[in-house]
């Protein structure tokens, strides 16, 4: 498959040139700051750069460039922003990142935030919302009051994730988790799969709603389909329930949980996927080391990221056609974790 070019940025026009971004920023815009004059060798050269790179300016760098701070907030509901190159939300922010840079927007990390009951607050006595010039909001889950608040306040925002309504609908990027899990029931039923098992992570949060409803939907022809809880922690009971239940495939909502529960299978020598078909729902949210590739699916998150800024950058300048929600496509991995149902485990 041949690689998509990567798209010509102000970053790079101001490495050719040997300006600042702020100074092709100004080129590009026809324009000087007041107290900064450019000279006509540096506008020649910036200019020379764009024709030989073919840079065009991306219509959302255009519209926001004479109207707005082009500041964009960027807040998350975990106690410490996430920054780990393995961390789940390190590929959100890189495209978050990307598409900022590509529209000429700088991004405000909102750090400052007091922690209550283990998660960040977005209203408190020194609220800075309003440094920028709208916002972007991460979290598993994220708080329905303050989504209302800002929804009444009128302030452009848009969440990470499908969100319910809250005082009125949510702007989301989100990923299609529900038909994503479908796609992987089908594809379980077809391997001749009838008692499946889904083991989720007892949250009321939008993912793993939707997840559950795509296993549902999807699951009307097995002879079983079970839910229940689990967590890495109990994946010896977990492992006891599915072999009384019969169960020749469980889906995991957490990842960490599916690696658990097959070493715990490979203790008492089951294999994975002779005797238990084990899938996930989707990428780890913290490091979990395994030499196992799972059959299951990932997130786009670099995609809803990027995505995530451009509905963000409509909705602050008005030029966004009715409510911004979308729910983008997850990939689907065929791992080594799926196979047809192996012998009655719990009768052996």
């Amino acid at each position: 498959m041949t690689a998509t070019p990567r798209r010509v940025t102000q970053r790079d026009i101001a490495r050719l040139a040997g300006v600042s971004q702020a100074t092709v920023s100004l080129v590009l815009n026809n324009r000087a700051d007041a107290e900064v004059r450019i000279a006509p060798e540096t506008r020649d050269r910036v200019l020379r750069a764009i024709a030989e790179t073919g840079y065009a300016a991306d219509p959302v760098a255009r519209r926001l460039a004479a109207r707005f701070n082009r500041i964009i907030g960027v807040f998350t509901y975990e106690p410490a922003f996430p920054s780990g190159s393995r961390d789940f939300f390190h590929p959100f922010l890189l495209g978050i990142e990307e598409y900022a840079e590509r529209a000429g927007c700088d991004l405000l990390l909102f750090t400052s935030a007091p922690v209550v009951d283990g998660r960040r607050r977005i209203f408190h006595q020194d609220n800075r919302l309003r440094l920028a010039d709208g916002c972007i909001l991460l979290g598993r889950e994220i708080d329905g009051a303050e989504l209302h608040r800002l929804n009444r306040d009128g302030y452009p925002y848009v969440a990470v994730g499908r969100r319910d309504d809250a005082g009125g609908p949510v702007p989301y990027v989100g990923a299609d988790y529900g038909s994503a899990v479908g796609r992987l029931v089908e594809l379980a039923l077809a391997r001749g799969h009838r008692r499946l098992t889904y083991l989720s992570m007892g949250t009321t949060a939008e993912s793993s709603q939707d997840r559950h409803r795509g296993y549902v939907a999807a699951a009307t022809a097995a002879e079983s389909a079970r839910h229940r809880p689990a967590t890495a922690e109990d994946a010896d009971a977990v492992l006891d329930d599915l072999l009384v239940e019969e169960s020749t495939v469980a889906f995991a909502e957490d990842f960490a949980t599916a690696v658990a529960l097959e070493r715990a299978a490979r203790r008492r020598g089951l294999t994975v996927p002779g005797d238990l078909s084990l899938l996930t729902l989707g990428d780890p949210t913290v490091p979990v080391p395994t030499d196992l590739a799972f059959t299951g699916f990932r997130i786009p998150r670099e995609e809803m990221g990027r995505q995530a800024v451009e509905v963000l950058a409509n909705v602050i300048d008005g030029s966004a056609s009715g409510l911004q929600q979308r729910l983008l496509p997850c990939e689907l991995v065929e791992g080594d974790t799926l196979g047809a149902p192996g012998p009655a485990v719990g009768r052996r």
